[in-house]
């Protein structure tokens, strides 16, 4: 982006801030699964928001799926660079709809 006249260049800012890691800076986001042994149940997600504040958030008092209990725990999670793999990922393994499938996914 160029400002009128000036002749400099000025960069966009990018909309999120990124994660810095040493000398890297990414921002990581996550495909996850949890699980309510009192449900017998899993909830499948993708958040690109510090992976244990979106579990923290999951187990607040809030009216979505995952309010139905409070014993949510984290069984298996994968990092990706972008949202839009993270979010691939869990529309691939909600597509399975197999509790076995999952189950072979965390154990594997």
């Amino acid at each position: 982006m160029q400002s009128e006249g000036s002749g400099v260049r000025i960069p966009q800012l990018p909309r999120i801030i990124p994660k810095f890691s040493g000398f890297f800076c990414f921002m990581a986001c996550y495909f996850y699964i949890l699980r309510s042994a009192r449900l017998d149940k899993f909830y499948v997600g993708h958040t690109c928001e510090d992976l244990e504040e979106r579990i923290r958030k999951h187990l607040s008092n809030h009216s979505g799926f995952t309010a139905k209990s409070k014993d949510w725990e984290l069984v298996y999670h994968e990092e990706f660079s972008d949202k839009g793999a993270a979010y691939f990922r869990e529309r691939t393994v909600k597509a399975w709809k197999s509790k076995k499938k999952i189950n072979d996914l965390i154990n594997s």
